[in-house]
């Protein structure tokens, strides 16, 4: 199968040599996303909530630049610095997403990008 890549000036652009997102069939595995405001790629200035719900925004905005959405998401990865942010993930995730919820991991890192908190990726599939 052939691989189509995903862009879109809704999101950041790849800080690194990735794609934002990668379709092959009906599969879209969609990169990292950091608290980063696409149009200044500047990290956001706000508390932890205002980081993770702009980690969700862009992964949103991959997803429908795929022609999906959050719903069609499989699995979910949340990269955090301080796991005790993670109650406050699942939280704003409930706002982001409903019932049958996608499979999920949470990992503590020591560090990410831009010594940002947190990082997500995912993994979507689209119907056909």
């Amino acid at each position: 199968m052939a691989k189509q890549i995903i862009h879109t000036d809704q999101a950041p652009q790849a800080i690194g040599t990735y794609s934002q997102a990668v379709r092959v069939g009906d599969t879209v595995y969609l990169s990292g996303q950091i608290p980063l405001v696409p149009q200044s790629m500047e990290l956001i200035d706000g508390d932890m909530e205002a980081q993770i719900r702009l980690v969700f925004d862009n992964l949103q905005a991959v997803a429908r630049a795929a022609g999906g959405d959050l719903a069609d998401v499989v699995k979910l990865t949340i990269f955090l610095t301080d796991l005790t942010h993670f109650p406050l993930v699942n939280q704003v995730m409930g706002d982001y997403f409903s019932q049958p919820y996608p499979a999920r991991a949470a990992v503590g890192v020591a560090s990410l990008p831009k010594g940002v908190p947190v990082e997500m990726d995912a993994v979507m599939v689209l119907s056909a």
